[in-house]
């Protein structure tokens, strides 16, 4: 049985592209009230407008959740907009892939801080609103990079086992307060991710080899996710690992 979101207010992070975007329009379809964050604000305000057109009221946040009072004040913006927070979709983060004895380490610090420490501040903001109504939903996209680690994969693998980690610690320190956490682990996505990695080799092999499978679209990840927020409130999904049929690993 699915529940409808109406009165529900959700908040994306990385909405401007790909899963966030996606999941921002599955959210409103299914009823929900959206707050949709990034740091491109053309990108954000042409969502916004498509969200308006399908009878929505998006709240825009600009915000470079690198600094990670921008990833809490979102949360805050929300809340003060909306009167509360009931769903956080911690999406935002980018994929470096390179040799370890190649690496570049500020890129992999700033990796690190967005996929993790980012998701990481903006929960932790969310928590308060969410044990006072005691109600609350957070998801946390990882990857199969989070469960399987490949080479060229170092860092970024970390930050997506981090995640995981994280996300079932979470949720055993916060299921009494009748808050539910679900990470997402989806293998390849037809997005702009692959656009980050940087290293040349490493782009191409990973282009190759994405070019010859049929990738998942983002809409098959936003549609797992309000699965997961819509189910009824005895119902924690904790966790969805979701490939493409082609992909092995």
């Amino acid at each position: 049985m699915s529940i409808r979101l109406e009165g529900r207010v959700a908040l994306v992070t990385g909405a401007s592209s790909g899963i966030g975007e996606a999941t921002a329009l599955a959210l409103a379809d299914a009823g929900a009230k959206v707050a949709i964050a990034a740091r491109r604000r053309d990108r954000l305000d042409a969502l916004a407008a498509r969200l308006v057109q399908a009878g929505a009221e998006p709240l825009v946040l600009e915000a470079d959740l690198l600094d990670e009072r921008q990833a809490q004040r979102i949360v805050a913006d929300t809340e003060a907009h909306y009167g509360r927070l009931d769903i956080l979709v911690n999406n935002a983060g980018v994929m470096y892939l390179e040799p370890v004895a190649e690496a570049d380490l500020g890129r992999w610090r700033r990796m690190l801080e967005l996929n993790v420490l980012s998701l990481i501040a903006s929960t932790q903001a969310a928590l308060a609103g969410m044990r006072a109504r005691r109600d609350g939903h957070i998801v946390n996209i990882a990857s199969t990079a989070g469960r399987i680690a490949n080479p060229m994969a170092a860092a970024y693998s970390a930050t997506k086992f981090g995640v995981v980690a994280f996300s079932e610690a979470l949720r055993r320190e916060v299921y009494r307060d009748n808050i539910r956490v679900s990470v997402i682990e989806p293998g390849l996505v037809a997005t702009e991710l692959r656009e980050h990695i940087g290293h040349a080799e490493t782009k191409d092999t990973i282009n190759a080899w994405a070019d010859g499978l049929r990738q998942l679209q983002p809409g098959d990840i936003a549609d797992t996710i309000v699965f997961c927020v819509s189910r009824p409130a005895h119902v924690n999904v904790n966790e969805v690992l979701i490939r493409p049929t082609d992909q092995e690993r």
